[in-house]
């Protein structure tokens, strides 16, 4: 891609790449031939883009190509674009949940490896990676969690939940799996304007205890995020305040989501954000009635 300045962008359709992250050993750094586009400087592992391909799927593709980073190994947590309007660059920061070890796998790359994080800034860096690190590095931290507090989100929307609560849940459960996998606009977590994917954990109880999951239905389940299902043996508030403390101790920021007054507040108390209903049904779109077609509920 050439710009009207003259300036060349690598990938007719925009590019991306991967810094994967890992609690111990830091990120993989892709050491760069010298033949290549400003070469012998490290960055990360990364591409040009497929036409029709997304930028989260061409990140993990290119860092397998290039970087022997096996796909099912690093979970997505943020995409961070930089966009000129006819080309763009996104970098996908992923957490490594599969031990790996990051290896040569083409004529691109002269050296990969684990680089802490401390002393990425003592490599020579490819211009644009070295330009965009110290925001990256400063996004390494903020870790996201959401809550979900699924009799109320259930029981805001007229479609018959009380006839069936067990598929009513499921049906929710479809609809944060879907959430998950495409990612949240940081403005709606109060986080930087990126994508975000952050943990979901969504608590059921009574008799929604029995639904499943869609991994569980053995149904597919899009991209690489799993969404945590916890069954409240008692008080589905209680359960709620305890996951609730339990994730702020790991997690930068949590979010639960419930329009109940009493539980928003047992939660705020703790530290945590509240966001409604009707904050998750403007995520998730239309829900499917059991027997017919999509509704768009607007609650008043």
């Amino acid at each position: 891609m050439v710009a009207p300045s003259g300036q060349r962008y690598w990938g007719r359709f925009g590019a991306a790449g991967l810094l994967a992250v890992d609690a111990d050993r830091g990120i993989v750094l892709q050491h760069r031939a010298g033949w290549s586009h400003f070469g012998d400087t490290w960055g990360l592992p990364g591409g040009a883009r497929h036409e029709g391909e997304s930028a989260r799927d061409a990140a993990l593709r290119e860092a397998e190509e290039e970087a022997g980073i096996p796909v099912g190994a690093v979970r997505p947590r943020i995409l961070s674009t930089f966009d000129l309007g006819i080309w763009s660059y996104t970098t996908v920061v992923g957490d490594v949940t599969s031990a790996f070890e990051p290896r040569v796998t083409d004529p691109e790359s002269r050296e990969v490896a684990w680089v802490p994080v401390a002393h990425v800034d003592g490599r020579d860096l490819h211009p644009g990676f070295a330009a965009s690190w110290p925001r990256l590095r400063s996004l390494l931290t903020v870790r996201p969690a959401v809550v979900v507090d699924a009799a109320n989100v259930v029981g805001s929307v007229p479609d018959g939940w009380w006839r069936d609560r067990v598929g009513a849940t499921e049906r929710l459960l479809g609809r944060v799996v879907t959430v998950a996998s495409r990612g949240v606009p940081g403005a709606a977590l109060g986080l930087p304007e990126d994508v975000w994917f952050p943990e979901w954990l969504v608590v059921v109880e009574g008799r929604a205890r029995a639904a499943c999951a869609p991994a569980e239905q053995g149904a597919p389940v899009p991209g690489v995020h799993e969404v945590d299902v916890v069954r409240a043996p008692g008080s589905g508030d209680d359960a709620i305040v305890a996951q609730t403390k339990r994730l702020i101790a790991t997690r930068s920021t949590v979010t639960v989501v419930t329009s109940d007054r009493d539980l928003s507040a047992r939660v705020a108390a703790i530290g945590a954000g509240v966001r409604g209903t009707r904050w998750f049904h403007g995520l998730a779109g239309p829900a499917s009635l059991p027997n017919g077609p999509e509704v768009e509920w607007k609650p008043t």
